[in-house]
C-alpha cells in the first residue's frame, strides 16, 4: 500500500493547491469581471467537458504504451500551469483558458493514476485502495481551503486574488516532487501484444465483449452527471443565501473534511458488502442534498447540507472507480477508467449550461430540483438492473 500512499500524497498536494483556488473562481468571475450565472456555468462546463473527452484517450495511451507514471506526471504538471494562467488572466476569457489547461491536465492524469492505484492493490482490496487515495485527496482539499480561509480572514475584506493564486503554486510543485517515489508495474504494451498476436482487434471492435454491468453503469453515470452541475452553483447559492465569501469557503472546508474522514472506511466497506449497497444510497443522499439546496436558506440548514454532501462524495467517488477497475479487462483497464471519466465529462457541459439557464430563466432552486430528479432516476436504475458485486 506504500505506492498508493505516495499516489495519494501527490493528490493531497495537488488538491491542496487546487482548492486554494477553486472556491474563489465563481466569486472572482462575478465580482471582478461581472460574469453572469449563465457565463459561469458555460465556463465550468466547457472546461470540464473538453478535458474529460481526453480521459478515454489518455486511458488508451496508458494501455498502449504503459507509460503510466510519465502520463500522470505531465497531467499533474498542467495544474501548475493553470495557476500561472490565472495570474495573467485579464478577462473571463483568460480564466476560461486557465481552467481548460487545468482540466486538460486532469483529463491526462486520471486514467494512468487510477491504473497505478488498481495495480498496487490486491484483487480483494480495490475499495480499500481507492478509498485511501480518495481520503488523502479530500484531506488535501480540506487543508487547501483552510489555508485560503486563514489568508482571506487576515485581509479585512480586501482580497488580493493574484497573491492567493501565487501561493497556491507551492503545493503544486511539492506534488510533482513526490513522483520520485512512485513505482509502476511493467506489462506488455498493446503494441508488443499485437506483435505476438497480429489478429488482435482494436478496442472499439471488442465493445460487445465488455461486461454488461459496466455498460449499464456508464449509462447511469451519464444520467446522474447530467443533473450534477458544477459546484460553482453551490457556491453561488450559498452566497445568495447571505453567506460571505469567507463563510462559503468554510462550508467547502466542512464538506471536504467529512469526505476525507469517511472515504477510506467506506471504501473498505464496499469490498465487504458490494458496490451497489453504497452507490444506491449515495445517489439518494445526493438527491437529498440538492433538494436541500432548493428549499433551505437557514445557516444551520446549509451546514447540514454540506456535511451530507461530504458523505455522498465519500460513498461514491472511490467506490465507482474501484468497480470499474475490478471488472474491466486487464488490457483495457486504463481505457475503461478513462471512458468512465469521459462519459461523465460529456454530460458536464450540458449539465452546467442547463443549470445556468434554469437559474436565470426560472429561479435558483430549479437546477437543484432537476439534479435531484436525475439522481433518483439513476438510483432506481441501479436498484432494478444492477448486480451487486461483493
Amino acid at each position: 500500500m506504500l505506492n498508493i500512499f505516495f499516489l495519494g500524497l501527490i493528490s493531497f498536494f495537488t488538491d491542496l493547491s487546487t482548492e486554494m483556488v477553486y472556491p474563489l473562481i465563481p466569486l472572482y468571475l462575478v465580482g471582478t469581471f461581472g460574469a453572469t450565472h449563465v457565463l459561469v456555468g458555460i465556463i465550468e462546463g466547457i472546461a470540464e467537458s473538453l478535458a474529460s473527452l481526453l480521459k478515454v484517450y489518455s486511458g488508451y495511451l496508458t494501455d498502449r504504451f504503459q507509460k503510466k507514471k510519465l502520463l500522470a506526471f505531465w497531467g499533474y504538471a498542467a495544474g501548475l500551469i493553470y495557476k500561472a494562467g490565472l495570474l495573467f488572466a485579464s478577462s473571463w476569457i483568460g480564466v476560461l483558458g486557465a481552467r481548460v489547461i487545468d482540466r486538460f491536465g486532469k483529463g491526462i492524469r486520471t486514467a494512468p493514476r487510477d491504473v497505478l492505484v488498481s495495480e498496487s492493490a490486491g484483487a480483494q482490496n480495490m475499495g480499500k485502495a481507492f478509498g485511501l487515495h480518495k481520503a488523502l485527496d479530500m484531506a488535501g482539499a480540506a487543508v487547501g481551503i483552510l489555508i485560503i480561509y486563514l489568508l482571506m480572514r487576515g485581509s479585512d475584506g480586501d482580497y488580493d486574488y493574484k497573491r492567493l493564486f501565487s501561493l497556491s503554486m507551492i503545493p503544486a510543485v511539492l506534488g510533482l516532487v513526490v513522483f520520485i517515489f512512485v513505482k509502476e508495474k511493467k506489462h506488455k504494451t498493446v503494441m508488443e501484444a499485437q506483435a505476438v498476436k497480429p489478429q488482435r482487434e482494436p478496442f472499439w471492435k471488442n465493445i460487445k465483449k465488455i461486461d454488461n454491468q459496466l455498460k449499464l453503469y456508464l449509462a447511469v453515470v451519464f444520467i446522474f452527471t447530467l443533473g450534477n452541475s458544477s459546484k460553482a452553483f453551490m457556491i453561488l447559492k450559498a452566497s445568495d443565501a447571505g453567506f460571505s465569501e469567507l463563510n462559503v469557503i468554510l462550508l467547502f472546508l466542512l464538506y471536504n473534511a467529512v469526505a476525507a474522514i469517511l472515504s477510506a472506511p467506506l471504501g473498505r466497506l464496499s469490498d465487504k458488502i458490494g458496490q451497489k449497497n453504497l452507490l444506491v444510497p449515495g445517489y439518494i443522499i445526493f438527491a437529498l442534498c440538492y433538494i436541500g439546496f432548493a428549499f433551505i436558506s437557514a445557516i444551520e440548514g446549509f451546514i447540514a447540507i454540506f456535511i451530507l454532501y461530504g458523505v455522498y462524495t465519500a460513498m461514491i467517488a472511490g467506490v465507482e472507480r474501484a468497480f470499474v477497475a475490478e471488472i474491466a479487462p486487464q488490457e483495457l483497464k486504463g481505457t475503461m477508467l478513462g471512458l468512465h471519466s469521459t462519459v461523465a465529462g460529456i454530460a458536464l457541459l450540458p449539465a452546467s449550461i442547463i443549470a445556468g439557464v434554469l437559474w436565470t430563466n426560472i429561479n435558483s432552486s430549479t437546477p437543484f430540483l432537476f439534479g435531484a430528479g436525475l439522481s433518483l432516476l439513476a438510483a432506481i436504475i441501479l436498484i432494478i438492473f444492477f448486480r451487486n458485486r461483493a
